[in-house]
């Protein structure tokens, strides 16, 4: 069974700092599991981090009006981890973004389920309002999955109803079997009040490298209601402090998506010793 690393938690955390040094123990190469940092030219917003010594791949995938999901992730991150263990090399999986990382290693049934650009074409023009009600009456349970951010994210409901109709049609594929992995989950966790200075401190120097230049490059070529670009940061700028504050509530959120997950061993940052104590003992039994 191939053996995957996946070092995870909230933002400016230090999960890149510790996947590199874990790459460089145990000669591993490292997957970017972040939806933002998948996108061309958005660098000093997202913080994409390029380590040296450290292969890292899974950055700069798609142009910031160009589709990419977590079927997106799983389809292309399934070929890179088998070309890493082909090298003879581990496979590390870095990122925050949980949804990608728990799709790749419980795919729920629906990552099978492919767009319907016809439907989206008539379900974009409606208000948020009208695309809540839609899904309403094609059946609660999908809306009831739906967390208070999904309730108001256009693309998510559009989703919803997209796989809600598929469902009402036929039945989803089965999962292959061929593709699970022996898994070794990584958390990393701090104190909310010193990591929300962390996340301060991260912006402002991201501010002083040219975030704000950026965003108004992008704003200029690109419309505002891509995916790309209602991502955190380039939503809230030029409000320094919006932004901030937007970060640290994600962090909140992935937190809580994260402590779901039981198979996570929670560590803190200082914990490195024990941490590579677990990661050898997993990957050489």
């Amino acid at each position: 069974m191939k053996k995957i690393l996946i070092v995870c938690g909230p933002t400016a955390i230090g999960k890149t700092a510790l996947a590199v040094k874990l790459a460089k123990k145990f000669a591993g190469e490292l997957i970017s599991a972040d939806s933002r940092q998948v996108y061309q030219g958005m660098d000093i917003v997202t913080g994409k981090d390029k380590p040296a010594g450290v292969k890292l791949h899974g950055l700069d995938l798609v142009k910031p009006d160009e589709e990419f999901s977590a079927a997106h992730f799983v389809t292309q991150t399934r070929t890179l981890i088998n070309q890493i263990i082909k090298r003879k090399k581990l496979p590390i999986i870095v990122g925050g973004t949980g949804l990608y990382i728990n799709s790749l290693i419980n795919p729920p049934a629906t990552l099978s389920v492919k767009p319907d650009w016809q439907l989206r074409k008539q379900l974009e023009p409606k208000t948020v309002k009208e695309l809540q009600n839609q899904l309403k009456k094609l059946g609660g349970q999908r809306w009831r999955q739906m967390n208070h951010s999904d309730r108001l994210n256009p693309r998510r409901l559009i989703r919803a109803i997209e796989v809600n109709k598929f469902q009402q049609g036929q039945a989803f594929p089965s999962e292959r079997t061929d593709l699970k992995f022996n898994t070794l989950w990584i958390g990393l966790r701090e104190n909310k009040a010193i990591l929300d200075e962390r996340i301060a401190k991260r912006v402002k120097t991201r501010v002083k490298a040219g975030a704000i230049a950026e965003w108004q490059q992008l704003k200029a070529k690109y419309r505002q209601d891509l995916e790309s670009m209602t991502g955190i940061g380039y939503r809230q700028l030029p409000d320094i402090a919006a932004w901030i504050l937007s970060e640290q509530q994600y962090a909140v959120r992935q937190m809580t998506y994260f402590k779901k997950i039981r198979q996570i061993h929670w560590f803190e940052l200082d914990q490195a010793g024990d941490i590579a104590k677990l990661v050898k003992a997993w990957y050489t039994k």
